[in-house]
């Protein structure tokens, strides 16, 4: 039928980045999340935040750190947090990123997960913050161990 419109079938990557975006700039977490969900990442990512405040824009990236997309070790987890990082400020101007993992803690069914008495249901273990500055010596300091957040239980575990 000629004139008639056609409406594109969004690709998973954008699916994806609508559903898990977040922030107080959703369009540019969303933009970063389909450069990142372009790819299949061995440790899955959770979430895409950017927040704005005062002119700065930061970006936060979610990790899961459990069900792994495929093996990792800690040097496969410390290029897929680099290489995540890089992707982001390839993709938006903002100042920084920072990137945690966490997993779940058991809980009780029974008690509350939001509101005054709520418990915690998950907790990080590993956080790592760069500025755009700082990310040609991301690399190194990862693999130092040099301002990055390692729980030790989880280290343990790559």
């Amino acid at each position: 039928m000629p004139g008639a419109a056609v409406a594109g079938v969004p690709s998973t990557a954008q699916l994806d980045a609508n559903a898990r975006a977040s922030g107080n700039l959703p369009a540019v977490a969303r933009t970063i999340g389909q450069v990142l969900f372009a790819s299949k990442w061995p440790a899955q990512i959770v979430k895409v935040r950017v927040d704005a405040a005062d002119g700065h824009e930061v970006a936060g990236l979610l990790l899961s750190g459990v069900k792994f997309h495929g093996r990792l070790d800690r040097a496969d987890f410390e290029r897929e947090v680099e290489e995540l990082v890089r992707r982001t400020f390839a993709a938006a101007p903002v100042e920084e990123v920072d990137l945690w993992a966490t997993v779940p803690i058991p809980y009780d069914k029974r008690e509350p997960v939001s509101g005054d008495y709520a418990q915690p249901v998950s907790r990080i273990v590993f956080a790592v913050t760069c500025r755009r500055d700082e990310l040609a010596a991301l690399g190194a300091r990862l693999r130092a161990g040099r301002d990055v957040y390692w729980a030790p239980d989880f280290l343990r575990r790559l």
